[in-house]
């Protein structure tokens, strides 16, 4: 598992970013990691979609580690494991339950999935201490910044309070710190800029190109539940052209 961590952590190199299509299961896992993507990182809101639950910690943490041992047993690669804000597990517990998927890595965020409101940064920066401390070098932590998911529609009033707690999170020991839903090309090379280590960005239509995003120092890309909600939209399209007596597999 630490070489997993390692060989993960070694990956988020500002430039080159590693590219993570999330993957819901063990057959999504295996075709990630068939494409030749050297690691596989999960989405939440997809797993917890493929299970039956909804997005937001409803998921029971159970079935969600389940999940993510499933995807690491079917693949030979890193698998990092999005974690919400943890499922109210004690930060020990959290690492040893985790540890014993075999995942490299984790995401953490830092707003309450049940009412949305952001936590408070010290508390924040404290769990993220207590991962580190509990998994050692083992686990790869990636601190998601929800301020811009949270913002209101105003990604730059929001900026000072992202890069506030992406500095504070790093400090705590977090490997690499996720901005989720910034996009802005100018404020994703002020936030590289005013943050000590690598960050991850998620892509979306309309943000950036993958080069793009190179180009301004961006470390990690991931899809997040983009390429599960591609599936069932495609999935969708077909059924819908079966039961209309015509062809599935045209159009």
């Amino acid at each position: 598992m630490t070489t997993h961590a390692a060989a993960l952590r070694a990956l988020h190199r500002p430039g080159d970013p590693l590219l993570l299509p999330n993957a819901w299961d063990a057959g999504s896992a295996r075709a990630v990691a068939d494409a030749g993507f050297p690691a596989v990182a999960t989405s939440s809101a997809a797993v917890a979609g493929s299970l039956g639950h909804a997005d937001g910690e409803a998921t029971p943490v159970g079935e969600m580690l389940d999940a993510v041992a499933r995807a690491v047993r079917a693949v030979n690669v890193p698998v990092t494991a999005d974690l919400e804000q943890g499922y109210g597990l004690r930060p020990a517990e959290l690492v040893e339950r985790l540890l014993a998927t075999g995942a490299a890595g984790l995401n953490l965020e830092d707003s309450d999935p049940r009412t949305g409101r952001m936590c408070d940064v010290d508390e924040q920066a404290d769990l993220l201490a207590a991962v580190r401390a509990a998994a050692g070098e083992a686990l790869v932590v990636n601190a998601r910044v929800d301020v811009f998911l949270r913002a209101g529609g105003d990604p730059a009033g929001g900026f000072d309070e992202a890069v506030r707690r992406a500095r504070r999170y790093r400090e705590a020991g977090a490997d690499c710190v996720y901005p989720i839903l910034l996009a802005d090309p100018a404020l994703v090379g002020r936030f590289v800029a005013a943050v000590d280590g690598p960050v991850n960005v998620l892509l979306r239509p309309g943000t950036p190109t993958v080069a793009e995003l190179a180009r301004l120092g961006v470390a990690r890309i991931s899809l997040g539940s983009g390429v599960y909600a591609a599936a069932r939209a495609r999935a969708a399209t077909m059924l819908t052209a079966l039961a209309a007596g015509g062809d599935p597999f045209t159009g």
